[in-house]
């Protein structure tokens, strides 16, 4: 331990001085030496550590009467175990002589009041503060890493708050403080002492935004809770009560890392000297730092626990029986609905478009968060109003000028599950969005929301290539499912490829006349021999292939997969203009509920009583452990350039693996 301060002794008179607890101070027995002394000898009251540190090539520890020489390099440190009952109880005598003389030529006497002061946090990631000599200054991820973690404060633990909990500077609910991380300021020692000393808590300018910190004044009741420091308060005399030896802090999280912000924030308590200087002097500072807790996506391997869905009315009628058809879904999969009424939707039924469920941990406690996308349509107060709430937190990022475009809506924003890729692990996964093809025009979305993303650190995104959509999102070209296997997923994936092969397939087994649309009211049918003469049908799906083949090679390169781990779906699209569009229901943009699948009906020619298309994907999927349930969405999803997952959203249950294990 490297010494704090240095103490320098006086023949004339007795020196007083602080040692903190477990803090060592140099004691300068150099500067004021009797004339012709030429060693010294040292020793102290009980309760005080004393060491000589010396320069063993210069000399040797002296042994029997021999003492300590001056001319060597020979320090003296002493430290204290304990806070002192009274002041100035403590003692350290210098006794210097000349050579070979048993009587002192002359004393120094040093006197200590030991007081103990440490600032402590949850560093081991234990959810509870222990105390902590170590370093508290730094935060170090990984399985052996430390430092403390705080949860950004953004739920609302008062159902009559307008305002998420981070907006307050008063405490609204005791629940509130469930949310912050303790810490715990330790101040012993004899109460005389703090009349002539005080302690002062601060946070440097750059992180009070960023960083609020309650403390009880007088009592436990709500009123009594002050936030001490934050965005109006760098520093706080903290109000030390006679015989108190800890004081307890709650502290909150205000914002989340972004491109502005890596995510550590730090507080420091300084003891301070108000008497006998011209100037307030801390005579010690202990610091502490706290990384922000990431939002953590959550992929479809998670095991779901709400679905939501809107109930809307056109001019087809209400999607009524849609909502029973997702029902009877979510009831084999024994999770919770949760239907968003008109008056709450005004009519925009695109629920995962609107937001992205997710969630914050620290070792004390964890909640979800629901991110509310920039998109901003009859859905845009959803999330704010009605989700928003006790122990369920809420983010979003405004775009400032531009305005959103279609790619900013979270129907472009997925996550894989875990991967590894070339030794690099990713225990959360990586996030996805679609963005324009590289180092070309196009939409892409907005820098906000990417940096926000990559800011969080532990689910490093990869852009891939959606802009050749109409709507231009990943989903409509990808999915994962779960398995029982040791992968433990597979990547889905839209082919015209394998579309086109099995409607060859078919003709060639005699029902080349078999008609996609079969049994739909309010589209033409389109036999499989037409389908396989239409050029454009066939040029534009090889188009879409190519496009989708570039994101499978990116697939592959950047989560780790082969092809083994790839299913592929069998699916048709059509450009309209210079972008697709899903020909049939798009089956990949399914919802996932553990092993039971919702997959929007393709309603593909019906061969000896079944859709071949829904037979094809039974066999590729049944197989690996899933039910697959096919569900009529096209007049009330499909014709309006959406599907299942683009109306529905499920918030999943969060990983058990921990984000400050894994190393970003």
């Amino acid at each position: 331990m490297a010494p704090q301060r240095a103490v320098r002794l006086s023949l004339k008179k007795p020196t007083y001085a602080v040692c903190v607890v477990g803090v060592e101070t140099y004691v300068d027995v150099h500067s004021n030496v009797p004339k012709g002394a030429e060693s010294f000898e040292v020793s102290g009251s009980s309760g005080v550590k004393i060491s000589v540190v010396y320069d063993p090539a210069q000399g040797t520890e002296p042994t029997g009467k021999a003492r300590w020489p001056l001319g060597a390099k020979v320090d003296v440190i002493m430290s204290v175990d304990t806070a002192s009952k009274d002041l100035s109880d403590l003692k350290v005598k210098v006794s210097y002589f000349r050579k070979h003389e048993d009587s002192a030529l002359g004393q120094s006497m040093l006197y200590l009041t030991g007081v103990d002061i440490s600032l402590d946090v949850d560093t081991s990631r234990k959810g509870r503060v222990k105390r902590n000599r170590g370093d508290k200054k730094t935060w170090h991820w990984g399985p052996e890493g430390y430092g403390a973690v705080l949860l950004v404060n953004c739920d609302r633990d008062n159902p009559r708050s307008r305002h998420p909990d981070l907006a307050d500077s008063r405490l609204t609910s005791l629940d509130d403080l469930k949310d912050m991380s303790p810490m715990v300021l330790t101040c012993d020692g004899p109460d005389k002492f703090f009349d002539s000393h005080k302690l002062v808590l601060n946070v440097p300018f750059s992180d009070s935004k960023r960083v609020g910190v309650f403390c009880a004044q007088g009592g436990n009741s709500l009123s009594d809770y002050k936030q001490v420091l934050g965005p109006r308060h760098l520093s706080y005399n903290v109000e030390r009560q006679p015989g108190e030896r800890k004081i307890r802090f709650y502290v909150e999280g205000l914002t989340f890392p972004d491109a502005d912000f890596l995510g550590l924030v730090s507080l420091s308590v300084s003891l301070v000297d108000m008497g006998n200087l011209p100037e307030e002097v801390p005579l010690f500072t202990d610091t502490v730092v706290f990384r922000m807790s990431p939002w953590i996506m959550t992929p479809n391997t998670q095991h779901p626990l709400e679905l939501y869905v809107c109930s809307v009315l056109d001019r087809h009628g209400s999607n009524e029986k849609f909502l029973k058809d997702i029902s009877a879904l979510v009831s084999k999969a024994n999770c919770k609905l949760i239907i968003c009424p008109w008056v709450e939707n005004r009519n925009d039924r695109w629920i995962q478009d609107e937001m992205e469920f997710g969630y914050v941990e620290a070792p004390h406690k964890s909640f979800p968060v629901v991110f509310d996308s920039p998109r901003d349509r009859g859905l845009k107060d959803f999330a704010y109003k009605k989700i928003l709430g006790p122990d369920f937190g809420y983010v979003t990022r405004e775009i400032s000028f531009a305005g959103a475009s279609g790619l900013d809506s979270f129907g472009n924003l997925d996550v894989s599950p875990p991967v590894t890729v070339g030794g690099k692990e990713y225990p959360l996964g990586r996030i996805l969005i679609g963005s324009n093809f590289p180092r070309s025009g196009g939409r892409r979305m907005a820098k906000v929301v990417r940096d926000f993303l990559k800011a969080q650190q532990v689910q490093a995104p990869v852009e891939l290539y959606s802009d050749w959509l109409s709507v231009g999102h990943v989903d409509e070209f990808l999915s994962f499912v779960p398995t029982s296997d040791k992968k433990g997923f597979r990547l889905l994936l839209a082919s015209p490829s394998v579309c086109l092969k099995l409607f060859r397939e078919k003709k060639e087994e005699g029902y080349g006349e078999a008609a996609q649309f079969d049994g739909l009211e309010h589209q033409a049918k389109r036999s499989i021999n037409e389908m396989l003469a239409d050029r454009r049908l066939r040029n534009d799906s090889l188009y879409v292939q190519k496009c989708i083949d570039w994101n499978r090679e990116l697939l592959k390169q950047e989560l780790g997969l082969v092809e083994r781990d790839i299913v592929d779906i069998p699916q048709l699209f059509v450009m309209r203009g210079s972008r697709a569009e899903a020909f049939f229901p798009d089956m990949v943009n399914m919802v996932v509920l553990g092993k039971h699948l919702g997959i929007p009906k393709p309603f593909g020619p019906i061969i000896n009583g079944r859709c071949c298309l829904e037979e094809k994907v039974r066999s590729l999927l049944e197989p690996l452990g899933l039910h697959c349930t096919f569900i009529n969405d096209y007049l009330s999803y499909h014709k309006l350039q959406g599907e299942i997952h683009c109306g529905t959203n499920v918030r999943r249950e969060p990983f058990s693996f921990k984000w400050w294990h894994m190393v970003p």
